[in-house]
């Protein structure tokens, strides 16, 4: 399954507020390189392992650039997923072939018996994850073309 093309926006949560009159959806404002914007979380965002969201925490949230925005400043977007990043951490989300190259030939996957492969719902993922839309975690890459790493967690949406 392919999920649409979703934008990663990197940065760290300067505050959380609920949405009013709704009590399972909470504005995110974070603090980018490019200045400041909300991410609306609601009951359909996946957030990876579940975690707690808090102030101070860097995140990558992904959204639908095509999906429909207020014109309001700053930016408000609705978060698809989110991903709390811990230092040194990479995130990317994209389709990978049954070769574990991302569509785009930016990135090279090699698994080993440490990476945890995973569905959204937590479960194990037995199988080739290649084939898919991949949340992958990671740290290092080479320095070869492409660059290639060996993840610590996959996400498998399929």
């Amino acid at each position: 399954m392919r999920l649409p093309t979703l934008t990663p926006v990197s940065g760290t949560i300067l505050n959380i507020s609920p949405v009013s009159r709704e009590c399972c959806s909470q504005l995110i404002s974070l603090r980018t390189s490019d200045g400041v914007i909300n991410l609306m979380v609601t009951t359909d965002t996946y957030v990876m392992d579940c975690a707690r969201l808090r102030a101070g925490m860097r995140v990558t949230g992904f959204y639908n650039p095509n999906a429909p925005v207020p014109l309001i400043f700053p930016p408000q977007y609705r978060a698809e997923i989110i991903v709390a990043i811990f230092p040194n951490d990479q995130v990317m989300l994209d389709y990978f072939d049954r070769n574990l190259l991302a569509s785009n030939g930016s990135l090279k996957l090699n698994l080993d018996n440490q990476t945890n492969v995973l569905t959204p719902n937590g479960q194990r993922y037995s199988c080739n994850p290649g084939g898919n839309t991949l949340l992958v975690l990671y740290r290092a890459t080479t320095r070869s073309i492409p660059p290639q790493t060996t993840p610590r967690k996959i996400i498998v949406f399929c």
